[in-house]
C-alpha cells in the first residue's frame, strides 16, 4: 500500500514538473519524509494525505484506487467500488477492477429521483461512444433534442459527439449499466486520471 501511494504522488509531482521543495513548501512536509514516502519507505497520515490531493487537484480516493490485487480481472459484487467522480444527483459504481489499460469504461449508475426536466439545458458534448443497458426504473434519454423514456432492459446506444443528457423525472432511483469509450479516465500519457469531485463529468 505505501509504495503504491508513494508511486502515484511522485507520478503527480513529476507530471507537474514539481521539486520535492517545491511541494514540501506547499504541504508543510519535510523534504526527507516525501522522499521517503515516494519510495514506499514510510506511510502517511490521512490529513497529510487530503492536503497533498488538494495540492495535486485529485481526490484523494485516486491514491487507493486498484491498490490491491491489481492483475484480476474478476470482480466480484462486494469489492464494487464508489466512483470519486460523480455528479451531485448520481451514486456511480466501477465495474472493472483494473482500467489503467482499457479503452472500455463500463459503470454502474443509480441515478436518484428529483431530477428536474430543467437539467435538458446542460448537455453534454465529448468524442467516443456510449451504450446504456437499464435495470431499474424509468430513465429518461436526451439526445440531439429527441427525449426517449427507457424502461428496464431498454438499450441505447449512440455517439456522443452528439449532444445529450440523462434524467430521472420519477420518484424513484434509476439504475443503469453505462459503457463508455474511449475510456475518459485516462489521460493522453495513458496514466489514471481523476478530477476533483466538485468538477463534474458525464
Amino acid at each position: 500500500m505505501n509504495k503504491t501511494v508513494g508511486n502515484r504522488i511522485k507520478k503527480l509531482r513529476t507530471k507537474r514538473k514539481m521539486t520535492l521543495k517545491e511541494l514540501s513548501l506547499l504541504s508543510d512536509l519535510s523534504v526527507g519524509f516525501l522522499s521517503q514516502l515516494e519510495r514506499g519507505m514510510t506511510s502517511v497520515a490521512i490529513d497529510d494525505l487530503e492536503k497533498l490531493s488538494k495540492i495535486f487537484d485529485v481526490d484523494i480516493s485516486f491514491f487507493f484506487t486498484h491498490a490491491t490485487n491489481e492483475k484480476s480481472y474478476v470482480m466480484k459484487s462486494y469489492e464494487r467500488r464508489v466512483s470519486p467522480i460523480a455528479r451531485g444527483n448520481s451514486i456511480q459504481y466501477y465495474l472493472s477492477k483494473v482500467i489503467e489499460d482499457k479503452q472500455l469504461l463500463p459503470r454502474l449508475i443509480e441515478l436518484l429521483p428529483g431530477h428536474k426536466s430543467s437539467a435538458l439545458e446542460r448537455e453534454h458534448e465529448h468524442e467516443g461512444e456510449e451504450f446504456i443497458y437499464v435495470l431499474e426504473g424509468i430513465l429518461t434519454l436526451v439526445v440531439d433534442g429527441v427525449k426517449t423514456d427507457l424502461y428496464p432492459e431498454y438499450t441505447a446506444h449512440y455517439l456522443t459527439s452528439s449532444p445529450h443528457n440523462w434524467i430521472n423525472n420519477t420518484n424513484k432511483t434509476v439504475k443503469f449499466v453505462t459503457v463508455n469509450t474511449p475510456n475518459f479516465l485516462i489521460d493522453a500519457d495513458g496514466e489514471l486520471f481523476y478530477k476533483s469531485p466538485d468538477k463534474e463529468i458525464d
